[in-house]
């Protein structure tokens, strides 16, 4: 069964470095065959046995701390999540025509209905944020670069740690799950 998993916080401004060979590394110390990267910001995906996601993710962070001497948090996703995440996106026309705008947050836990209600309330821009069990699409019209829109809000507001990536790396990690399964 193929799986998604995205670190948060690795490779960014020097701080966390974690090389994408260590990282294919690790998932065969674990068990997982097929582990492919895409870009150096921590994007696996792989193959695994019946595992849920949610045991493969526990294993992950455990043996991560141990190999790369710090916490990293991953969100694991299986086939079945992954092709939802891209077919439920509430904002169609924006991914076609402005995707590297449109971000999707990948949530440790479902926040509840009113958190995302009370986050789109709290944005003082253009944002626009659906969430979506544990995933918050979010779209900003005016580029993530000057939002006030921010993850540490997000996560406040949300009530749960996420990571992000735009729809452009969504496509080109669902590609690659594709190709990792023929």
């Amino acid at each position: 069964m193929m799986h998604v998993a995205l670190l948060r916080a690795i490779n960014l401004a020097g701080r966390n470095r974690v090389a994408m060979a260590d990282l294919r590394a690790l998932a065969g110390r674990l068990k997982l065959q097929n582990a492919q990267t895409l870009l150096q910001s921590g994007n696996l995906v792989f193959t695994a046995d019946t595992r849920p996601a949610a045991a493969v993710e526990r294993a992950f962070e455990a043996a991560s701390e141990r190999t790369f001497g710090f916490a990293i948090d991953f969100f694991v996703r299986g086939e079945d999540e992954w092709r939802a995440v891209v077919a439920d996106n509430p904002f169609p026309r924006e991914a076609v025509r402005d995707p590297g705008r449109l971000v999707v947050a990948f949530l440790k836990d479902a926040p509840k209905a009113s958190s995302g209600k009370a986050l789109q309330e709290a944005i003082a821009g253009n944002e626009i944020v659906r969430v979506k069990g544990r995933h918050a699409y979010i779209y900003y019209p005016d580029g993530q670069g000057r939002s006030k829109l921010t993850a540490a809000l997000i996560e406040k507001m949300l009530g749960t740690r996420g990571t992000a990536r735009n729809w452009n790396t969504i496509l080109k990690i669902a590609a690659l799950s594709r190709a990792t399964q023929s």
